[in-house]
């Protein structure tokens, strides 16, 4: 929809108010001026994925574009939002924070990055709990979803977005990992999510923590056997030229991590209802955007690495059972640690993996 959007009935939505001067203002987003057909609101997004410079480059980086064109395009270009890629703004694990300060608005977020100053966040990183796209799609609709949704909300997020990132499995010299006992035990690996490394150090790996931006660099000096990242990332940072096997999630995956857009609920309630109504119909207008290029884009990685040369593989169901009767202890230790946490598991397990 191209909605209607008049300078005056923006200025009394967004600048009319106390609310409206704080986005215009020091809330970390700056404004443009009253005259001159300029912006009147600019907000930040910030992401840590390589900058999208065709529609052929990472998909959540796009996400982030369009969604930034398509707000400028539905308000007449009287919001304005800059978008900062490749954590060139904020570092990785410090956006949510930063929402939370209001030095930033928005960003394609792993949100189990939050997890430190939220724990149950990370029922959306939680080893073999989510097995394939099709499972990862029901949340919204779910109770599981709604719970999500409920629970970020109260931690001054709002999802805009649903955004689901399949992981692949990369070993820089040896066979592929397709099941636990594939797992070289003493092998250094890498793993984002603190319960994925605990299931995967339960398995038998020695575990590092880093960004997935340095895992080339890790890989190419010694430093690092194995790597577990999304399939995008594995495309993005050039994975290929570092390994020699890559399990790719096309079939099923231990880890599925969920990266919403997102904006500060602060943030977003300090709008006018007008650009409230633009911001929600435009995230929601990229939700099939999202779960497709999702799924594209570990079907575009598997060809780049089998077209390099590297060894390609899948997880099978049986092999997908037994991730998932090494993780049940993982989920245990979640559900009896972190306050709810049985409840969300139990919830999640009862989306269907078809």
């Amino acid at each position: 929809m191209n909605t209607q959007f008049t300078r005056r009935r923006f200025l009394q939505a967004a600048g009319g108010s106390a609310a409206g001067a704080a986005l215009l203002g020091a809330a970390g987003c700056g404004g443009g001026g009253s005259g001159g057909g300029g912006a009147q609101v600019t907000l930040r997004l910030s992401h840590q994925w390589p900058q999208a410079t065709s529609e052929a480059g990472d998909f959540r980086a796009l996400i982030a574009q369009r969604f930034a064109d398509q707000v400028a395009k539905q308000t007449n270009g009287e919001v304005e939002i800059k978008v900062y890629p490749n954590a060139s703004l904020v570092e990785p694990e410090e956006q949510s924070k930063a929402i939370g300060r209001g030095a930033l608005d928005m960003s394609v977020f792993p949100l189990d990055y939050a997890s430190g100053e939220a724990p149950e966040f990370s029922v959306t990183l939680m080893p073999s709990l989510v097995k394939s796209h099709a499972q990862a799609q029901k949340w919204p609709e779910a109770e599981i979803g709604q719970r999500v949704t409920e629970m970020t909300e109260r931690h001054g997020i709002k999802i805009l977005t649903w955004v689901w990132n399949a992981g692949g499995i990369g070993v820089h010299e040896g066979k592929p990992v397709v099941a636990p006992k594939d797992v070289s035990r003493g092998a250094v690996a890498r793993a984002a999510g603190p319960w994925v490394e605990r299931m995967l150090k339960s398995a038998g790996y020695s575990i590092t923590s880093m960004p997935s931006s340095e895992i080339y660099n890790a890989m190419q000096t010694g430093v690092l056997d194995v790597a577990v990242t999304s399939a995008s990332s594995f495309c993005s940072y050039r994975l290929h030229e570092q390994v020699e096997s890559y399990t790719s999630p096309t079939g099923n995956t231990f880890w599925f991590m969920f990266e919403p857009l997102i904006m500060g609920k602060k943030q977003f309630d300090e709008l006018g209802s007008d650009v409230q109504k633009v911001v929600e119909e435009v995230g929601a207008g990229l939700q099939q955007f999202a779960y497709d290029a999702s799924e594209q884009d570990d079907a575009k990685c598997e060809k780049t690495f089998s077209d390099a040369g590297v060894t390609v593989a899948q997880i099978d169901d049986a092999s997908f059972q037994e991730w998932q009767r090494v993780s049940e202890p993982i989920w245990a230790q979640f559900g009896k640690e972190v306050q709810g946490g049985k409840e969300l598991i139990d919830l999640a397990l009862e989306v269907p993996d078809e």
